[in-house]
């Protein structure tokens, strides 16, 4: 029986996706659910599941674009795994004997000069990447300098590939956002001493309880909810003539996967303890780096946070991720000397940045959230956890 494979909808207004890459090759034997393609819509990357097992037949090649319910492979279900290994073993003799000739064959009528066999030596390399151009097919000393010229050729290569459908739709928001929005970049600085103390003291407690770490993203996530529900344009976007505000914060956290950006969301984060937070946030990134993040955990969100001080920046512009209104950037954390009541001391600081669409925010409401943000974070005891540690992260 031949099943026909055909591309699912990977969900609403997704009419169309491109076939990124065949994890199996034309022939191969698949079993029912395993993974036998990667497909990009404009807004995730997304595994193909085989339906059956059998002998796939590739339809459609990498790179190509098609609509959802067009068929891209067919799977053989009538032919039996063992039939298949059988049948490769016996190729697979076939073909040692096969090469063993052909070797036996080539050392008879391999001829090399004395010079080229010395250089051979000293070179490392093997006659069998060398053709002779000398007489009877002689390996020669020229022969031997023009394969060295083209491995030295061939150190400078360059790869030329298309962008995905993912790529091309994450380059085309970004583009609009530069273009459309009249985003300024907002910055303020973050004592993280008081938050470093509070992990050395409870982080191994924390993950013995939760089997999760406590991470620095809770912090902050929590910081963010409190100073959305103050600044309410900040978690506000605007909808043609209309601004639109929430009364709920569903946080986007921006991940870095294998096929790009993706920005999975804390949906009510606002009522997430430090627990759920770090939970939830593992969860969605694991997802996120296997390729197996559904749209519905992408959607919808209010606000996000983006984390570049994992790969060491310092400080940045993050670009909102529309259609919200603003995103918050966080840093690395470098110790350096500050001055507190005229003295000096070193401490641990990060830089923030507060990036918003000026249409909706006005300055004095930016600048206001990150300061609330800053607040919450130098002094977490009071503003973060109602004064209770044990209580607040659940050990």
């Amino acid at each position: 029986m031949i099943l026909q494979m055909k591309v699912p909808s990977p969900g609403e207004s997704i009419s169309e996706v491109e076939i990124a890459e065949w994890l199996v090759e034309n022939g191969d034997y698949v079993t029912k659910d395993q993974a036998i393609a990667e497909i990009d819509s404009d807004k995730a990357t997304l595994e193909l599941p085989a339906e059956e097992s059998g002998i796939i037949n590739i339809i459609v090649p990498e790179g190509e674009t098609v609509s959802v319910g067009d068929v891209v492979c067919h799977i053989d279900t009538s032919v039996i795994k063992e039939e298949i290994d059988i049948s490769k073993d016996a190729d697979v003799i076939a073909e040692k004997k096969e090469k063993n000739n052909d070797k036996s064959i080539k050392k008879l009528k391999s001829k090399v000069t004395p010079l080229a066999s010395a250089m051979i030596s000293d070179l490392d390399i093997s006659e069998d990447q060398l053709k002779g151009t000398g007489s009877d097919g002689k390996i020669t000393k020229n022969d031997v300098l023009a394969l060295e010229s083209i491995d030295s050729n061939e150190n400078r290569k360059y790869i030329t590939k298309k962008m995905s459908s993912l790529r091309r739709k994450i380059s085309s928001r970004l583009v609009a956002v530069k273009n459309e929005t009249a985003m300024l970049t907002t910055f303020n600085e973050v004592d993280m001493t008081e938050i470093f103390k509070i992990r050395e003291i409870y982080k191994e407690s924390f993950k013995k309880k939760h089997k999760v770490n406590l991470g620095f993203m809770s912090f902050f996530t929590k910081a963010v909810t409190i100073a959305l529900n103050e600044f309410k344009a900040v978690n506000s976007m605007v909808d043609g003539d209309n601004i639109v505000s929430y009364n709920y914060s569903d946080i986007g956290i921006a991940v870095s996967a294998p096929k790009g950006l993706m920005v999975p969301v804390l949906r009510n984060a606002e009522l997430m303890t430090f627990k759920d937070i770090e939970s939830e946030i593992k969860r969605l990134a694991t997802k996120a780096r296997d390729g197996k993040i559904t749209l519905d955990e992408m959607l919808g969100g209010t606000f996000t946070i983006t984390n570049g001080g994992i790969f060491g920046s310092m400080l940045s512009t993050p670009i909102i991720n529309p259609p919200q209104s603003a995103i918050l950037g966080m840093h690395n954390i470098i110790e350096r000397p500050i001055a507190i009541d005229g003295e000096v001391f070193v401490r641990p600081m990060m830089y923030v940045a507060l990036s918003y669409d000026h249409r909706v925010i006005d300055g004095r409401e930016s600048v206001g959230f990150l300061v609330r943000v800053k607040e919450c974070l130098e002094n977490p005891f009071e503003h973060l956890m109602n004064r209770n540690y044990t209580e607040s992260l659940q050990i």
